[in-house]
């Protein structure tokens, strides 16, 4: 297995696609909105992609509820934004946090049904006021305990379904002021402001198997990379200040945030201390380029890699009709789906 991710183009595979598969055996993959069709069609997908592999390899998808959900109605019921379970929250603390445990469960059973066992969520971030809206109402709140409270219900959630989540984006994206899919983000805040505030919203999370970097430059601890390509930030933050143990992947290296070629940006998210690279456009030559760059997963990574995947468990039992309706329930007044949630 190498150490990096990869999405496809579409909803089936290209013979292209599986050659590259056999050569290059990525550690997982993921699938977004290109590559959904009817359920039938996606765990065919799923199916394919390992039996390609040879393997069952992690199978990933970002499926958030509200603005971020890669499986959307008339097949799959809509989720609310992570902001309506922290509205909950402010009404009732109890209820919120079982609204985010029991919308995360379903989420789980969807995904299971499709041979997805990997879901990108919950997120940590705490956004502040005048940062750019790509975060925005996907946070659970302003406050960290607030946040690590949701996100750590959402987390068990997933895995009550046998779904392993991905904390995300460590070690902060709320106070970004601009898109990393587009431009890079630069955050001027001070070191104590984002020890009291972001990553203070991480570290009662740091117990979860997978953690994905965030692409944003804080002047406070490395003034010229971002988190995701600086051995500053990686080593000496995320795994050491805020004490993340887990695998540590990427976010997407594709995004307009980094600088340099796929194969460079491979090289120095690896070189920072990334475990894994997280590729996802499904463009096949930056995907040859990265499994290019990408090392045989060994040593610390495959151990993180190997005590993550140990970490999923069974399914519990779920009346999935019966929790749907518990679920509305619980967020009545606070988040009405608009179709599809039968």
């Amino acid at each position: 297995m190498r150490a990096f991710i990869t999405g496809f183009a579409g909803t089936k595979l290209s013979d292209a696609e599986r050659a590259f598969l056999r050569e290059a055996q990525p550690w997982g993959f993921i699938l977004f909105k290109r590559n959904i069709a009817e359920p039938q069609a996606v765990r065919t997908l799923v199916d394919d992609v390992r039996a390609t592999l040879g393997r069952s390899a992690p199978a990933l998808i970002d499926q958030e509820g509200g603005r971020v959900q890669r499986l959307t109605p008339p097949h799959w019921p809509p989720y609310p934004p992570g902001a309506a379970y922290g509205a909950l929250y402010d009404r009732d603390k109890d209820a919120g946090l079982a609204a985010a445990h029991l919308g995360a469960r379903l989420i789980a059973f969807d995904l299971a049904g499709l041979g997805i066992d990997v879901d990108c969520l919950p997120i940590a971030d705490v956004p502040a006021a005048g940062a750019d809206p790509v975060v925005g109402d996907r946070a659970y709140g302003t406050e960290p305990n607030k946040v690590a409270a949701i996100a750590g219900a959402v987390a068990k959630g997933l895995a009550d379904g046998g779904v392993l989540p991905v904390l995300k984006h460590i070690p902060g994206h709320g106070r970004a002021t601009a898109d990393s899919h587009a431009k890079l983000p630069v955050v001027n805040t001070e070191r104590a402001v984002l020890d009291a505030t972001d990553f203070a919203a991480f570290r009662p999370l740091i117990g979860l198997p997978m953690a994905m970097t965030a692409h944003v430059v804080f002047t406070a601890l490395d003034p010229i990379e971002p988190a995701t390509v600086s051995a500053t930030i990686v080593r000496g933050v995320i795994r050491d200040s805020i004490g993340f143990k887990g695998l540590l992947m990427s976010d997407d290296i594709s995004m307009g945030a980094l600088s340099g070629s796929s194969a460079e940006r491979t090289r120095a998210a690896i070189a920072a201390g990334c475990d894994v690279v997280l590729h996802c456009n499904g463009q096949m030559p930056e995907m040859q380029a990265v499994a290019a760059e990408a090392p045989v997963l060994a040593g610390e990574a495959l151990r993180r890699a190997d005590a993550a995947l140990a970490c999923k468990k069974p399914a519990a039992p779920i009346d999935v009709g019966a929790s749907r309706a518990a679920f509305l329930k619980l967020m009545n007044g606070v988040w009405e789906p608009a179709q599809g949630y039968a």
